[in-house]
């Protein structure tokens, strides 16, 4: 079973993209240095805000179905919301740092590698939605 392997020996699929893209970015060493640190210091700025929305993600349900007040919903959505927003910061800032690490040419393979990406979950987004309206 794949969920028994020990950590060291499964695969990470994050692992697995960050190394594609260092490769087809052709990063040097100094840039990957930079990546990888850029990496560490957005995680320890993510973990606490991923908890807090996990724990307000939870209390949010259970207001919901305890059937407590539209203001006490309201307000643990707005703080979801709030949290989703930092998160998102947090990840746009770490990506405009590694962006800022590239070289002209490098930004270019950067940039059409994420119009592909985007290219590629649209057409996905398309067949899932005609595959439901067919059955």
């Amino acid at each position: 079973m794949v969920f028994a392997q020990p950590p060291s020996t499964a695969v990470r699929p994050r692992a697995v993209v960050r190394r594609r893209i260092a490769q087809a970015l052709n990063l040097t060493d100094a840039q990957k240095q930079q990546a990888q640190a850029i990496i560490q210091q957005t995680r320890q700025t993510v973990q606490p805000l991923k908890q807090q929305a996990k724990q307000n993600r939870q209390a949010l349900m259970a207001a919901i179905k305890a059937g407590k007040g539209d203001v006490e919903i309201h307000q643990l959505a707005l703080t979801q919301g709030n949290l989703a927003g930092q998160l998102v910061a947090a990840r746009a800032e770490a990506l405009a740092k590694f962006y800022s690490t590239l070289m002209p040419e490098q930004r270019a393979k950067a940039d059409l590698m994420g119009q592909r990406l985007r290219q590629m979950i649209k057409n996905r987004i398309q067949r899932r939605l005609g595959q439901g309206s067919n059955g």
